[in-house]
């Protein structure tokens, strides 16, 4: 089965003007031009036949969007309970990994196996998907022969499909917006969350779950923070990949060429959001064991400098 590559960072587009004191430090970016995208949608999965592979991908579309009711920590067969949480893939990778800067998922069948600054080595995909499912699933890996394994790795690989090997198509990652010139702010961003997420997410970050007497249906929203959400070791937990997906698929409704909340809210709300309490993951002091490669906004040690912790969890960042 094709080899594939997690998502990318890329260019994200124009963000509104910097409010209150602090001011973005890069100049801020026009949207990409339409024109010069390469033309091509997700494949619609209702066409494929009804046969092994059809099967196959459909379970795997089915996994990523209610992993809970798959691998989650509450399913009957305890051997299948990989996710250590109630999330869905979907809720980092929106609109079933196919939505634009909300880390899709489409396209990067070629660029597996890849270097992996994180562990120091060369890793497949199937090593990626293990790694989300220890970290933001807060659980534990997959048998790489397990049918669920299998099955996500043809769903992404579906998704792949019409896409030349030599194109890269635009909307990997969350974006890129500018720097600030400042700390983030945990405390201007309560209020930027009492206003603008708690509708959805709850004063205590906590999600809304939907489930019924006898069957659990998952979150209607995802819980932000808390025993059921990303430990510490996830992606989402650097605060430069949170305000960045904030910024461009928050609230709820917002897409990268409409964001609702300001350059600055986005910053500093996601600081608040990644100052609450959390899963803990064991082994952190391991991660990229070249230290010169770990990213700046890597809110766990050690590090390459002397910095104080809170400047790496917070910034300011250095320029990029």
């Amino acid at each position: 089965m094709p080899t594939l590559r997690i998502a990318c960072t890329a260019l994200l587009v124009a963000v509104a003007a910097a409010m209150g004191a602090g001011r973005a430090t890069s100049q801020e970016t026009a949207p990409p031009t339409p024109a010069k995208a390469t033309p091509w949608t997700p494949p619609d999965i209702g066409a494929l036949p009804d046969d092994a592979t059809g099967r196959r991908v459909r379970l795997g579309r089915d996994i990523f969007t209610a992993t809970y009711a798959h691998i989650g920590p509450n399913v009957p067969d305890a051997g299948k309970r990989y996710a250590g949480n109630n999330l869905a893939c979907r809720n980092c990778h929106l609109h079933a990994g196919t939505e634009p800067y909300g880390f899709p998922v489409y396209g990067i069948a070629p660029d597996f196996p890849a270097y992996s600054a994180r562990t120091g080595t060369e890793i497949t995909l199937l090593d990626r998907l293990n790694s989300c499912m220890r970290r933001s699933m807060n659980g534990r890996p997959m048998p790489p022969d397990s049918p669920e394994m299998q099955a996500l790795v043809a769903y992404i690989d579906f998704l792949s499909t019409g896409v030349p090997d030599s194109v890269k198509l635009r909307g990997y990652g969350a974006g890129r917006m500018a720097l600030l010139d400042r700390a983030a702010d945990p405390g201007r961003g309560k209020p930027v969350y009492e206003a603008k997420c708690v509708a959805c997410h709850g004063e205590n970050g906590q999600g809304v779950r939907r489930s019924l007497p006898s069957v659990d249906l998952g979150y209607m929203v995802p819980p932000l923070w808390g025993p059921d959400s990303f430990n510490d070791g996830a992606g989402m937990n650097r605060l430069i990949t949170a305000a960045n997906f904030l910024h461009s698929n928050m609230p709820h409704g917002t897409d990268y060429l409409h964001p609702t909340l300001a350059v600055e809210e986005a910053w500093d709300v996601a600081a608040y959001m990644l100052d609450q309490k959390r899963p803990s993951m064991a082994g952190l002091d391991k991660d990229f064991p070249d230290r010169s490669t770990k990213p700046f906004d890597t809110p766990y040690g050690p590090w390459a400098d002397d910095l104080p912790p809170a400047r790496h969890r917070f910034g300011p960042f250095p320029p990029r």
